[in-house]
């Protein structure tokens, strides 16, 4: 059972959401072009995006380097704070199980996510984090958001892959 929102039906969604959601699959498209998988991230704090991302992790030798964490950390830094209560975090896909304990971590207000992961994601799959008894925080979550585009771009990078 799930606690998430789901988008309108188009998968867009009113307003600053989905211009953020577009500012994150831009991250995605530049982390495609460095040979990462790509997952884009922006986390927004009083409607400004204050820190963005796409993956890291080949590039920087270190399989922690999601595009959320790469946001988390960068936010938490321009904040000076490990809390960031008053952020919204919008990201391509739904977070793994370390970012999704990350985000929880962080205390992050809302979590926006495009696309659904069934392999691997934590939030509405696998572990459902948030509706765990050792979840000390659970954002509001809301998914679905310009879901078929955000699918896309990893459909298509693996499929290349795979040719």
């Amino acid at each position: 059972m799930s606690h998430a929102k789901s988008a309108e039906p188009n998968g867009k969604s009113s307003g600053k959401s989905k211009d953020f959601m577009a500012e994150a699959l831009h991250e995605a498209e530049l982390a495609k072009q460095r040979g990462e998988v790509p997952i884009g991230a922006v986390l927004v704090h009083k409607g400004e995006i204050i820190a963005r991302a796409g993956n890291r992790t080949i590039e920087l030798h270190d399989p922690s380097a999601h595009a959320e964490i790469l946001v988390i950390r960068e936010a938490c830094q321009k904040l000076g704070s490990q809390r960031l209560p008053d952020c919204d975090l919008y990201v391509t896909l739904e977070p793994c199980p370390m970012c999704a304990a990350a985000i929880s971590f962080a205390r992050i207000r809302r979590l926006y996510f495009g696309a659904g992961d069934v392999k691997g994601g934590a939030v509405e799959n696998g572990p459902c984090l948030y509706h765990q008894p050792i979840c000390h925080h659970a954002p509001e979550v809301y998914s679905g958001f310009r879901e078929s585009e955000c699918a896309a771009i990893l459909q298509d990078f693996f499929k290349e892959k795979r040719d």
